[in-house]
């Protein structure tokens, strides 16, 4: 049912109905705690719906339950993350059991990769000058 659902909507069903990692998660994250960056829970973008997502670092973090390995889930996710990658956002997917067992090992996780990640700035900076500019 919720997949007949716009995203926005399905968005807002699962901003009330995240699991218990993805809950632990936020807590360390949200009100810019991780290095002073923002992140938005549940966002959409496309019709796909981000556990988390950060603009300024073009950042999505996927909490993976168990069932991603199973089925054609991990092909799904393989989709999913190159449409992504197309869009100029990076996926960072972390097994549940992970936030569980340490979340701040979690949190240290997203803000290195966060970190590692080039901001828009940093990628023209490394482009050719504008043609008719040197």
């Amino acid at each position: 049912m919720d997949a007949l659902l716009p995203t926005r909507d399905r968005a807002w069903v699962y901003r009330r109905a995240m699991s218990l990692p993805e809950v632990l998660l936020w807590k360390a994250i949200k009100g810019r705690k991780l290095g002073g960056l923002h992140f938005r829970r549940q966002h959409p973008v496309g019709h796909y719906v981000l556990d988390f997502y950060c603009d300024a670092a073009k950042l999505a973090v996927e909490v993976d339950g168990q069932s991603h390995g199973f089925g054609d889930r991990p092909q799904r996710d393989e989709r999913r993350d190159a449409w992504l990658l197309v869009q100029g956002i990076r996926t960072l997917r972390i097994p549940a059991s992970v936030v569980l067992d340490d979340v701040d090992a979690a949190a240290g996780w997203i803000l290195t990769t966060a970190e590692e990640t080039p901001s828009p700035s940093a990628l023209r900076a490394a482009g050719p000058p504008p043609e008719g500019r040197t």
